[in-house]
């Protein structure tokens, strides 16, 4: 009997500790396997947060770079696509609202203030040249869809809080 209670108390001091010293939830962008819940991986943000998205075209085989930020209300909003060819599904113009400029050589329509409440993305199969890019204390991270993600898979992407349960089964992006 002595034994079950040591080991309840060691338990309960374990888990109580656990709990006070590891901060939770988290906001972060999360990556689900195809439409599921199954959380593959994560990168940590905050409202405010800029990222973006880097893609080589498989028919320009030019970059292509899309830039977003988080919202206050934990979505995704669109802010600019930066690219170096017009063609297969890059704007010519721009929106009402929108600024289309060319600027070092490479065509950007800016403003564009399109928010999504979650994000569907296939990592390139043809081209599988993906790669996700933010700041973070004071320096620039760039991580690369292959390293987690295989060529041609699909995933959701969308803003949200996570767990420190989520957090232990999916890999943080960049560490």
């Amino acid at each position: 009997m002595g034994s079950k209670l040591i080991w309840l108390i060691s338990s309960f001091i374990l888990l109580l500790s656990y709990l006070l010293l590891f901060p939770s939830p988290q906001t972060a962008l999360l990556f689900y396997k195809e439409n599921t819940n199954s959380l593959v991986a994560y990168l940590p943000v905050e409202s405010g947060s800029r990222f973006q998205i880097t893609f080589t075209h498989s028919i320009h085989l030019t970059d292509v770079v899309e830039k977003y930020s988080v919202t206050d209300d934990l979505e995704i909003q669109q802010d600019e696509i930066v690219y170096e060819q017009f063609g297969v599904g890059m704007p010519s113009n721009a929106e009402e609202d929108e600024t289309f400029v060319y600027e070092d050589g490479k065509y950007a329509v800016k403003d564009l203030n399109t928010v999504f409440s979650s994000m569907n993305i296939r990592n390139g199969k043809t081209v599988s040249e993906h790669r996700l890019a933010w700041q973070a204390d004071g320096k620039e991270n760039q991580v690369k869809f292959n390293d987690y993600f295989e060529p041609g898979d699909w995933f959701t992407v969308k803003v949200d809080e996570i767990s420190k349960w989520d957090r232990m089964k999916g890999v943080k992006m960049g560490g």
